[in-house]
């Protein structure tokens, strides 16, 4: 892969965030660099005045700076930025920014040097991670605080990941023997313009929901074997006639995830006519959540091949100062993807709740000795609670917006907390779908001898691995977590 020639997908990015040497500069990409830069580079020499190269910014774009001031211009910017708050984001997003900036900053616009792209990729490359915190961006002129962050250790500054260990960005710099850079014209405003904040959080929440939504649709037909319910709403003749793309895959799949069920067979026999909507519209919920995913993963590979920093440097004599770095273009599918991820756990907890009421074969609370056994009374209360907190996440940050810089960014996203909330509401996710599979895999021990189909069984054998069938009370707090730990590995097999 070539940093600002290839373009990239989520799938490129994940590659590199496992092994950063898949991607690369070439003597195309490189030239295109040294071609930015010395753009830049004759824009000063004219005097001509073009905001963020040889004036101030924001507010302050009506003053001009020198050309012997540019430098410090450029570094004033960066440590006057770093002003973000909260716990550091996690290294993998860090990681994730970077290679995004890298990328964005090689397709030869932002007037960025060589030397300062070769320095991220080593520190890249060589785990040295910056130390980002997690709040302080609002969507718009890029995520100004956190990229300030995240290049601080640029000039020696702010604090790294060197393995898994904080560290003072001097302290490494010094025993490596590396100095920190002396940033050029523009240099600055193209590291902390853009929009890579809020494309991390994006990039590793697609990933985390694609496998999410995948285990819903199994979690679904494990939790519809141990209630005995009915295969037919996921006929293919059904969803033909409402051809929605979501809900006609999750159908697909939960045909597959069913194939061959005793259970389902023995379905005919019984007198429901038919099951409740969390059993029954499968398809139409998940494949909702399914159409969030897809339309959230096209925008941001959009995003990620794109240049989201300002001004854009065309030519030595043409730059545009634009609004290429606002948020608002993730932000409101970032809203869209929280709401479609906390539906598949709302729709998990109604089918947990389904599997506790004792109908159609099983016992109240999944345990053949209640009264004296609780049973698995209290860990719906653990999913009914994340449920809840998942709805108080889903008010879109993106329907706010609050002036800053004196009212010269007078809109802006908040796409970077929409970011945050996407991820908070996929953890929450997990844990949700765990007490599902714990319950289902209870339900499944009074349809024996009957057997399951052959993705059940194999999902059903690994919950056993950890979490033993409930007879009397126990400590099932750690089996939940148990069961949340091989979702997280993702050692489910949902395909």
């Amino acid at each position: 892969m070539i940093y600002g020639i290839d373009t990239f997908t989520i799938s490129d990015i994940m590659a590199i965030l496992d092994d950063p040497q898949k991607a690369k500069l070439t003597k195309e990409s490189k030239q295109k660099i040294l071609q930015s830069q010395q753009n830049v580079q004759q824009i000063v020499a004219s005097d001509r005045t073009v905001y963020g190269i040889n004036t101030g910014f924001g507010p302050l774009c009506d003053v001009k700076i020198s050309e012997e001031e540019t430098a410090q211009l450029q570094h004033n910017l960066i440590i006057s930025h770093a002003v973000g708050v909260g716990k550091p984001i996690a290294k993998e997003l860090s990681k994730v920014m970077m290679i995004s900036k890298i990328h964005a900053l090689s397709k030869g616009f932002s007037g960025v040097s060589l030397e300062v792209i070769e320095r991220l990729i080593f520190m890249l490359e060589e785990d040295i991670i910056p130390v980002v915190p997690e709040q302080g961006s609002v969507g718009a002129s890029g995520d100004l605080a956190p990229l300030a962050h995240l290049v601080l250790p640029l000039l020696g500054l702010g604090k790294v990941w060197q393995k898994n260990e904080i560290r003072n960005t001097a302290d490494v710099l010094a025993e490596k023997e590396i100095k920190p850079l002396i940033l050029g014209p523009k240099e600055g405003l193209g590291l902390i313009n853009g929009t890579q904040f809020i494309l991390a959080h994006a990039i590793l929440g697609l990933n985390k929901f694609e496998y999410l939504l995948d285990l819903a649709d199994l979690t679904a037909a494990l939790s519809l074997e141990a209630y005995r319910g009915s295969a037919s709403p996921f006929k293919k003749e059904l969803h033909d006639i409402r051809p929605f793309s979501g809900s006609k895959k999750v159908a697909a799949r939960m045909l597959k995830f069913l194939k061959n069920s005793e259970n389902l067979h023995a379905h005919e026999f019984c007198d429901r006519v038919q099951d409740p909507y969390s059993m029954r519209c499968v398809p139409q919920v998940h494949g909702a959540s399914r159409n969030a995913y897809e339309h959230l993963k096209n925008l941001a590979e959009i995003e990620l091949n794109s240049v989201t920093d300002n001004p854009i440097v065309l030519s030595a004599e043409e730059s545009i100062s634009g609004g290429n770095f606002h948020g608002q273009l993730l932000a409101l599918p970032l809203d869209y993807c929280t709401l479609a991820a906390a539906e598949l756990g709302n729709i998990s907890d109604r089918r947990s709740y389904l599997l506790l009421e004792g109908k159609f074969g099983l016992p109240r609370l999944l345990t053949e000795s209640s009264g004296l056994n609780s049973g698995f009374m209290i860990p719906q209360y653990t999913s009914a609670a994340l449920v809840t907190e998942n709805k108080t996440l889903c008010f879109p940050a993106s329907a706010d917006s609050i002036p800053t810089s004196l009212g010269q960014e007078d809109h802006v996203s908040m796409g970077s907390i929409s970011g945050r909330k996407f991820n908070q509401v996929l953890g929450n996710l997990e844990n949700i779908l765990a007490v599902e599979l714990m319950f289902a895999a209870q339900g499944l021990e009074f349809r024996r001898p009957d057997t399951c189909s052959k993705y059940v069984e194999n999902a059903y054998n690994l919950i056993r691995t950890k979490v033993e069938k409930l007879e009397d009370d126990r400590l099932i707090g750690e089996d939940m977590l148990a069961i949340a730990e091989l979702i997280r590995e993702r050692k489910f097999e949902v395909n």
